[in-house]
C-alpha cells in the first residue's frame, strides 16, 4: 500500500512539474508571481504599450476590489499599478475570450474611477486610469499589435478627453519590434533567449531555481485543489438540480394518474376519454397506461 500511494504521489509531482515547465507569461500563477511588487517588469510593459517613459511608484497582483453595494460584483485585478502621478493603471492578461469582453474592460474602469475621488472632491481633479488587456490571441482580428479604445464626440469627431484610456494588445502578434519582442516573452516558457532581461529574471527565478520552483509547485497545487473543490461543488449542484427535475417529473405523474383514476370512477368515462379530456402527451400517456395495467 505504501508503494502504491509513493506512486501515486511521484506521478502527482511529476504531472505538477511539466505544468511548471510549460507555463507562460499568459497563466495567471507564474503571471502573479513575477509582476507581483515587481515595479521594473511593470515598469517595461507599461513603457512598450503606452509609449512614453513611465515611472511606478507601487504595483500589486491579485488585488481585489470589493463592490459597496450588497451582492455586487467584486473584481480581482491582475496587475494594479499606480504612477508617480497618480494616474491608476489595471493590467488584465487573458488567454480566454470571455474574459476579454470589451464590457468588461468598461466595468473595471468605473471600479477603478469610482475608488479615485473622497466626499466633495472636484470631478476636474479625477485621474487618468487604463485598462489594459494583454490578450494571448488578436482580440479584433486585424493583425495590428495595440487596439487603443478612446471616448469620441461622434458628431464632429473629436476627442472627448475624459481621462479613461481602455488599451488591447494582440498577444499573437510576431512582429520584430517592441511589442512583437514583449509579446514573444510573455509565450516563452523559459528564460534562455527572452528579449528583456526584466521578464527573464522572474520567469528565470519562478521556473529555473529551486527555491522558485518550490514556489510555483504550492501555487499549482492550490490551484488544483481549490478547482477540484469548486468542480466538485459544482457537479453536486447539477446532481442535485437534475434529482430534483427527476422526482418533480415523477411527482407530477404519480399525480396525474390519481387523477385519471377519480375522473374515469366519478365520470365513468374509458382511459382513452380521460386522457384525450386531459391533454395528456403522447410519452406521458404511454407512462400512465402502463402503471394502470400494473
Amino acid at each position: 500500500m505504501a508503494d502504491e500511494n509513493n506512486k501515486i504521489s511521484n506521478q502527482n509531482d511529476a504531472k505538477v512539474k511539466k505544468i511548471i515547465d510549460d507555463l507562460t507569461l499568459f497563466d495567471d500563477d507564474l503571471m502573479t508571481l513575477v509582476f507581483n511588487k515587481n515595479i521594473p517588469a511593470t515598469e517595461l510593459i507599461l513603457r512598450i504599450i503606452l509609449k512614453r517613459n513611465i515611472r511606478v511608484i507601487s504595483v500589486d497582483a491579485q488585488e481585489e476590489m470589493r463592490s459597496p453595494i450588497v451582492g455586487g460584483r467584486d473584481i480581482t485585478l491582475d496587475i494594479h499599478a499606480i504612477d508617480e502621478d497618480g494616474e491608476e493603471i489595471n493590467v488584465e492578461v487573458q488567454g480566454s475570450s470571455e474574459g476579454a469582453h470589451v464590457r468588461r474592460a468598461r466595468f473595471h474602469s468605473a471600479v477603478m474611477d469610482s475608488r479615485m475621488l473622497k466626499e466633495n472632491d472636484p470631478f476636474k481633479i479625477l485621474k487618468d486610469s487604463y485598462v489594459i488587456f494583454i490578450y494571448k490571441h488578436d482580440k479584433f482580428g486585424k493583425g495590428l499589435p495595440i487596439y487603443r479604445a478612446e471616448r469620441v464626440i461622434s458628431e464632429i469627431e473629436e476627442p472627448l478627453n475624459d481621462g479613461s484610456h481602455i488599451v488591447y494588445v494582440n498577444g499573437n502578434y510576431k512582429g520584430n519590434d517592441e511589442i512583437g519582442k514583449l509579446m514573444a516573452d510573455f509565450r516563452s516558457t523559459s528564460s534562455d533567449g527572452m528579449n528583456y532581461k526584466e521578464l527573464a529574471d522572474g520567469l528565470h527565478h519562478f521556473k529555473e531555481t529551486e527555491e522558485g520552483r518550490d514556489v510555483m509547485c504550492e501555487s499549482v497545487k492550490k490551484y488544483a485543489e481549490e478547482y477540484a473543490k469548486e468542480y466538485a461543488e459544482e457537479y453536486a449542484k447539477e446532481y442535485a438540480e437534475e434529482y430534483a427535475k427527476e422526482y418533480a417529473e415523477e411527482y407530477a405523474t404519480d399525480t396525474k394518474i390519481e387523477m385519471v383514476k377519480n375522473l374515469m370512477s366519478n365520470m365513468k368515462w374509458t382511459l382513452e376519454q380521460t386522457l384525450n379530456n386531459m391533454g395528456v402527451s403522447d410519452n406521458e400517456r404511454s407512462i400512465i397506461t402502463k402503471q394502470l395495467q400494473k
